[in-house]
């Protein structure tokens, strides 16, 4: 059975009803681990790339050497991840996400400790049908890497084995500027970085092509949100948490709908009375307005994940709680099924452990 393999429709039902199959991958080098990711989610992103004006001439000139000037250990990575399409240059370009299309996901995210260390937690709302919905544990540049894939080679979230936490949320402002995508800037922090204080020097370094907030933690404990803008210096701010705005609502359509000041001024009188641990985080991640299935408008919770520095974790779950943790340094791939409905999110069944060969099928 492939990773990928279809889940046959659910039965007529009113309201909406999705089904997503989520994979749990893990491979040391690209080999058939990446060509089964590209399989499955290049054309997709392929056709997003070109229909949204992403591939230019300006761009296509600037992009390997953008990649060089600003990330150049990135480069062998990215040489070795474009040699699998050696024939297809517009997947050479694409993988720098050298000033794409705008791209905007409606995320919360904080980080905390309790009596099992820090942790970070963090909820990921898009439309659950375009969601890349895999977990990979990576071995790409000789640091152990797992998160949740975004953008083919970018991840939206992870962790690596120094336990350096990462999350992005959308900055909720339109503006553009010439910069990489997010998705390849949280690849860059988990693969070069091992603490927040390395990760914070990185992003403000690298030039990000929209708005966006990224929050950080480590195996000490230590946590930091910065906002990333095309048009204005990196801004770090010493509080562990962040939804969809900056300095303020900029956007207000979208703070209207993303209810991101009301998850702010939420997590702000939570973290006032005290670093909340895992149990009240996810309560509370579980709950709107952090929390919602407004799956039929096109965005929703598409998923949860809480990582664990100290012990190399990520445990991913869903609408009614239910999830499966994966560790690090003693990963198990598999699939788990999850429905979509007008009244939230849900395992279907236990996750299916892969035997060696159904790991690259």
């Amino acid at each position: 059975m492939s990773p990928f393999a279809p889940i046959p429709p659910a039965p007529a039902r009113p309201g909406y009803a999705l089904e997503r199959r989520f994979s749990a991958l893990s491979e040391e080098r690209p080999g058939p681990v990446w060509q089964t990711l590209l399989a499955a989610n290049w054309p997709g992103w392929r056709d997003w790339y070109l229909t949204r004006g992403g591939s230019t001439a300006e761009t296509s000139r600037e992009a390997e050497r953008a990649l060089r000037r600003h990330m150049p250990e990135m480069v062998n990575m990215h040489d070795r991840l474009s040699a699998a399409l050696p024939d297809d240059p517009l997947l050479r370009e694409f993988l720098t996400f050298w000033c794409p299309p705008r791209y905007l996901v409606s995320c919360t995210q904080a980080a905390s400790a309790d009596a099992a260390g820090p942790f970070l937690m963090r909820n990921y709302d898009l439309d659950p049908a375009l969601s890349e919905a895999t977990l990979l544990r990576s071995n790409w540049r000789g640091k152990v890497v797992m998160g949740m894939v975004e953008g083919l080679a970018g991840l939206s979230d992870g962790i690596n084995e120094d336990g350096l936490a990462v999350s992005l949320s959308f900055g909720g402002r339109v503006v553009t500027g010439r910069g990489f995508g997010i998705p390849l800037l949280i690849r860059y922090v988990l693969e070069t970085c091992t603490d927040v204080q390395d990760g914070l020097e990185a992003l403000r370094a690298v030039p990000c092509h929209m708005s966006y907030n990224v929050t950080l933690t480590d195996r000490q404990g230590q946590a930091a949100t910065v906002f990333l803008s095309p048009d204005r210096p990196a801004m770090v701010q010493f509080t562990p948490w962040a939804t969809n705005h900056q300095l303020g609502v900029e956007w207000p359509r979208h703070g209207r709908i993303s209810a991101t000041l009301e998850r702010a001024q939420g997590l702000g009188r939570m973290f006032a009375q005290g670093q909340p641990d895992e149990a009240w985080l996810q309560a509370t991640f579980l709950t709107p307005p952090f929390y919602s299935a407004k799956y039929r408008a096109g965005y929703g919770t598409v998923f949860s994940v809480a990582y664990r520095p100290a012990l190399g974790t990520a445990r991913l779950f869903w609408g009614d709680g239910m999830g499966q943790a994966w560790q690090m340094q003693a990963f198990a791939p598999a699939t788990l099924d999850v429905e979509y409905t007008d009244f939230g999110s849900r395992m279907i069944a236990a996750p299916t452990f892969l035997t060696d060969l159904q790991r690259t099928a």
